[in-house]
This record gives structure tokens, C-alpha cells and sequence, in this order.
């Protein structure tokens, strides 16, 4: 059993309270998931210039990231802008460096793991209580257009970092999961023929990088998770974030909870009802049931204006 949260604004005043609001949603879901929690958020502001990625990565604390960052900005020449969070650092790097940068850390920094790279996409996520967690890496005062969080009780693997959601194998993509795959060994290997890596043996991984791999062959968001209810077995929910998309689709069975509420100003996803109570507007919001086997997906198409699912 797992706990899933997702939030995706359609009115810009509310981008400021985009880390509360996450936070709240987060902190609620914490009886379903106590082992581990994590989260995305996309930023308003993204990296600082258009030649610019932003990794986030993960070590053992502040002061072993601090040196490996040091060590590594050396090394290369080059200079990052680094911004502090407990366990995770997010540097600013040049874009045309991110492999370079990857390849020397991998190398040279053990202990020290790139969570995710992306323009606007940040993603946190540890061991504890989903409060902590949260306020570990100070959620409540992050600003963004959408974000989606993960509470994990560990069923099938161990409690650790590596194991916790959200999944990201692709540049600002991410994927947080409720259910299991039957068939992702399997697709780990035809994945991997296809020039993807993965770094745990965890489901969830196997299922960004499908939808990763498919939208690198030209599919959108949407296609892709149409196309996940063929070529994946097992009981799923998901709820997948883009540089500008949000997205949920259940199985054709649907044996996994889930609830959506949307008004003029948000779409919201929750694992139960309780999660979403706490949002402004929610009493007059339409909420409903998501359908099995039925892709919801909404798309930001400039600053001022979201488009996408509405009944």
C-alpha cells in the first residue's frame, strides 16, 4: 500500500503555494506509505538561461556534497551554481556538460547519486515519515506550476532511499506508482537494448523509463500511457510529470484507489479523498473517480494558460 499526491495549476496566483498545499497533500497520505516519501516540483523560474540543466543529487549529507561538487567543479573548469537542501543539492550546470559531469561523478564521487536532471524538474526523496521528509527539504516554501509526491510502505524490497519515489529517466521527466508490474524484468531488458540504464531493480523505474523511452521515439504524454495499458502487466496507477504536463491513468482493472478533483484554478490527484480536503475551492470542485484503462492528461501551453482533460 502506497500513498500518491499530485497537484497541477492552472492559475499562476497560486504558484507561490504550490509547496504548501504539496506539502499538506503529502503529510496526509503518511498511514499509507510511513517508510519513505519523496517528491517532484516543477519550478516557475526553471534554470537560470536556455543552455542550462539543473541536476539534482544526492549524497550522505551537506558536507560530502559539498566536497564532491567542489572536487568535481576542479576537475572539469567549470563553475556551478549550487543550491542546499539536507541531502540533495541541486546544481545549475551547463547542458552540453551534463554527461560529462554525470560520467565524473560516477567515477569519482561514490556515494553521491543524480536523482534527476531537468529545466524546471527538481525531485527529493528519503527515508521517514513523510512530514519529515517534507520538511527536510523545506516543501512548504517552494514555488511551482505542478508537483506530485509519494508516501511508500514497502511491501516486496527494503526500506531505502533508492527505493523511495518519485522514478525519473528522463530530462524533467518523473513517475510516482501505486501496484506492482509482473512483467518488468522483461521490459527492463528490452529497455536496456534500446540504450536506457537503471540504477535499482525497483517496478516503478522499469515504468519511467518505458514512458521515457516512448516519448523519445516521438510519442506524447498522452500516447505513451495509452500505449503502457498494452505493453505493462500488473495493477498500476500513475501519475507522471513533464516540463509542462501532468498525467494519470489507471489499469483496465483499477483495483488501486484514486480520486481527482479540478476547478478553474488546479487539478488535484490523491490516493483517498482526505488528501485533497485542505485545497482552496475544493468544496464546488468537480471530483470524481479516475476510469480504468483511461488516460487524464493536461498540458500547460504558455504562463498564463492550461489545457486538457475536462468533462
Amino acid at each position: 500500500m502506497c500513498g500518491i499526491v499530485g497537484l497541477f495549476l492552472k492559475n499562476p496566483k497560486l504558484e507561490p503555494q504550490l509547496g504548501a498545499m504539496l506539502s499538506k497533500m503529502l503529510e496526509t497520505m503518511t498511514d499509507r506509505g510511513p517508510d519513505s516519501a519523496g517528491f517532484a516540483v516543477y519550478g516557475s523560474d526553471g534554470a537560470s538561461d536556455a543552455g542550462s540543466v539543473k541536476l539534482t543529487l544526492r549524497g550522505p549529507g551537506p558536507a560530502a556534497l559539498r566536497s564532491a561538487v567542489a572536487k568535481m567543479e576542479a576537475a572539469l573548469a567549470l563553475s556551478a551554481e549550487a543550491t542546499e537542501r539536507d541531502t540533495h543539492t541541486v546544481l545549475a550546470v551547463p547542458a552540453e556538460r551534463e554527461n560529462e559531469i554525470r560520467v565524473w561523478l560516477k567515477g569519482n564521487a561514490p556515494g553521491i547519486d543524480v536523482v534527476s536532471a531537468g529545466r524546471r524538474m527538481e525531485i527529493y526523496k528519503e527515508v521517514g515519515l513523510p512530514a519529515s521528509v517534507a520538511e527536510r527539504f523545506a516543501l512548504e516554501g517552494m514555488a511551482g506550476t505542478h508537483g506530485i509526491g509519494h508516501t511508500r510502505m514497502a511491501t516486496e524490497s527494503a526500506v531505502t532511499t533508492n527505493g523511495a519515489h518519485p522514478f525519473s529517466t528522463g530530462t524533467d521527466e518523473c513517475l510516482v506508482h501505486n501496484g506492482s508490474l509482473s512483467n518488468h524484468n522483461d521490459l527492463r531488458r528490452r529497455l536496456r537494448h534500446e540504450g536506457l540504464s537503471f540504477a535499482t531493480q525497483n517496478d516503478t523505474e522499469v515504468a519511467a523509463g518505458y514512458l521515457s523511452w516512448r516519448m523519445r521515439e516521438g510519442a506524447s504524454l498522452q500516447e505513451a500511457l495509452e500505449s503502457s495499458l498494452t505493453d505493462l502487466d500488473g495493477f498500476f496507477t500513475f501519475v507522471v510529470g513533464t516540463e509542462t504536463g501532468f498525467a494519470v491513468v489507471r489499469d483496465p482493472i483499477a483495483c488501486k484507489p484514486a480520486v481527482m478533483a479540478e476547478t478553474d484554478d488546479y487539478v488535484a490527484f490523491g490516493s483517498e479523498y482526505r488528501a485533497l480536503v485542505g485545497l482552496p475551492g475544493i468544496d464546488t470542485a468537480r471530483v470524481f473517480e479516475p476510469e480504468p484503462a483511461k488516460v487524464y492528461a493536461w498540458e500547460r501551453t504558455s504562463a498564463e494558460h492550461a489545457s486538457g482533460e475536462r468533462q
